[in-house]
């Protein structure tokens, strides 16, 4: 009897056993949250700037902030980048249009605009506070390397855009509200190449007149494919919260408490596992 009781019990414990991985199997685990398809943040096809270059290249090749040769050097290895180069020293007047493939070209031409256009924000900001020891002491000035003589020659030293007051005060607005995963900074405070970058190109909206709205969403999308990695990791943290890239409101998505070094660490930190990092490098593109 006792082993017929001992029996039932080892059957019924197998049963048990099976039954429970046969049903454990077939539970999956918690998805990770998928990245939203990368073409809604970063379009295969690029995006038109709502900006005009104009003469700006040959300015900034004559004035000496970009030594052109040092310039197109860079790009030796790669005839279509070197092509567009040579393209952005010459007269544009058609808008620019910005891509995953010369995002970095791009990059390298606000960065120039931004460090050699006299400005008062690179005068009276940030960068000139004393406790920082001087302006030379960034990685947006000591780290542009490709200028004719030391970069801090050019430091706000050309007139290459006149803004009016209104233009100026705009640009001292959106500068204050836009950051980078690089860092902890807004671009009023340049100290790398990104925010450098950024704010010659808000400069350059300002002086052709484009809207605070466009401004906005031409620097997100600027912003995104210099950190392709980090804001669709962003935009998955949106869809998680139900709103899609293409709703998200760039004035907050650019802001502290997500394109900034430290705002972009908490997202992770939220997404756990799923979460991807990523930024563009600090130098010379």
């Amino acid at each position: 009897m006792e082993n017929k009781k001992e029996i039932i019990s080892f059957v019924v414990v197998g049963l048990v056993l099976i039954l429970g991985f046969y049903y454990g199997a077939r539970v999956e685990p918690p998805k990770a949250p998928a990245l939203p398809p990368p073409q809604a943040v970063l379009p295969a096809g690029g995006v038109v700037l709502p900006v005009r270059w104009g003469t700006l290249g040959t300015e900034l090749a004559e004035s000496g902030v970009i030594d052109k040769e040092k310039f197109l050097t860079l790009y030796a290895g790669n005839p279509e980048l070197e092509r567009e180069a040579e393209k952005m020293f010459t007269e544009q007047n058609d808008n620019l249009k910005i891509t995953g493939q010369n995002a970095g070209l791009l990059l390298n031409f606000f960065w120039a605009l931004g460090l050699g256009n006299k400005n008062e924000i690179l005068e009276t900001g940030e960068m000139m506070d004393p406790r920082y020891g001087g302006a030379q002491n960034f990685a947006s000035t000591g780290g542009w390397t490709i200028a004719r003589g030391n970069a801090m020659e050019h430091y706000s030293r050309h007139t290459f855009l006149s803004l009016t007051t209104e233009q100026q005060a705009l640009v001292d607005k959106i500068s204050r509200g836009i950051y980078r995963p690089c860092c902890g900074n807004s671009a009023h405070f340049p100290d790398c190449n990104h925010g450098m970058a950024m704010l010659g190109l808000l400069e350059l909206m300002a002086s052709q007149n484009i809207s605070e709205e466009e401004m906005w969403r031409a620097a997100l999308y600027v912003n995104s494919y210099w950190f392709p990695d980090t804001y669709l990791t962003i935009a998955s943290y949106m869809e998680k919260k139900g709103i899609p890239w293409k709703k998200v409101n760039p004035r907050e998505v650019l802001g502290i408490e997500y394109s900034s070094g430290q705002g972009f660490q908490r997202i992770l930190r939220e997404m756990g596992p799923a979460g991807n990092s990523g930024g563009g490098s600090c130098s010379v593109q």
